[in-house]
């Protein structure tokens, strides 16, 4: 397991560091920091509650350096969360600020969710990476997690490269030693749609790969993708299969017959293969 633990650890103020180093990057799952409530450890087998009680002092502090004052960050936080160094996204409740309907960001925050990133090599392991593969699951089920991990598998064999379309930075962050394969290229930074076409444009991948499908613009750029004649790694919130096709979002992916095989994953981070009935 290989995790950037210095990264979360510089998150958090420095009264509430030595608590959460104590526990181990073993354990930790998420940290919850609540305004006005105990700071809550999230494990592998229940929560631990610190006796430190969370301040807007605490919260402004950790958005800040989650942040990092970033342009790139400062846009992702209207989407009620930052990716920090390390590939450690900390998800942000308060009051939205809407300007024409659109929400622009979050003030006054009240409620932190700081999810680890943990990098388990093997994982995918007896996973066969021939054709495009789907991963579904609810949040925090480990998606990112396998995903990284096949494109580490695939992007060691001979027959192709594989582009990573990496929007947030959470399946290779920069700085962050998370193998990934010597036929593996990686473009962070734009959206998922984007980094796409120039990946078909540019590198001349046999293999294109994207995390969370969350738009209608993701899933038409995949399809683009695919009838280009390139197979397809990626990760979509769905329960299962039945769940997945009953959303507006996914229903031309799931009606495409574009993946062969569609990995789901339980709570426990065990997964089961599933086909697609057309």
């Amino acid at each position: 397991m290989n995790c950037a633990w210095d990264a979360l650890i510089s998150l958090l103020p420095q009264d509430i560091r030595h608590e959460v180093n104590k526990q181990g990057a073993a354990m930790l799952q998420e940290l919850r920091l609540r305004l006005g409530q105990p700071v809550e450890m999230v494990l592998g087998k229940g929560s631990v509650w610190l006796s430190r009680k969370v301040s807007v002092q605490d919260l402004t502090f950790v958005i800040n350096a989650a942040s990092r004052y970033s342009p790139w960050s400062a846009s992702t936080a209207a989407q009620g969360y930052i990716t920090a160094t390390g590939g450690h996204r900390v998800g942000i409740c308060g009051v939205c600020v809407v300007q024409n309907g659109m929400m622009n960001g979050i003030s006054q925050p009240t409620s932190l969710c700081i999810r680890v990133a943990k990098d388990f090599p093997g994982i995918g392991n007896g996973c066969d990476l021939s054709g495009s593969i789907l991963i579904l699951g609810p949040p925090g089920s480990g998606k990112t997690t396998l995903l990284r991990d096949l494109i580490r598998r695939r992007g060691e064999l001979a027959n192709g490269s594989v582009a990573v379309v990496d929007e947030r930075g959470e399946l290779f962050p920069v700085g962050v030693d998370f193998p990934k394969g010597k036929r593996t290229d990686v473009l962070t930074g734009c959206s998922k749609a984007q980094g796409i076409e120039i990946a078909l444009r540019t590198m001349g991948p046999s293999v294109i790969a994207v995390d969370e499908i969350t738009a209608k613009s993701d899933c038409e750029a995949l399809m683009h993708a695919a009838w280009c004649g390139v197979d397809l790694m990626a990760t979509a919130h769905a329960r299962d299969i039945q769940d997945l096709q009953e959303r507006e979002i996914y229903k031309p992916l799931a009606k495409s017959g574009l993946f062969q095989t569609v990995l789901v994953l339980n709570r426990d981070k065990s997964w089961r293969r599933e086909r697609i009935r057309l």
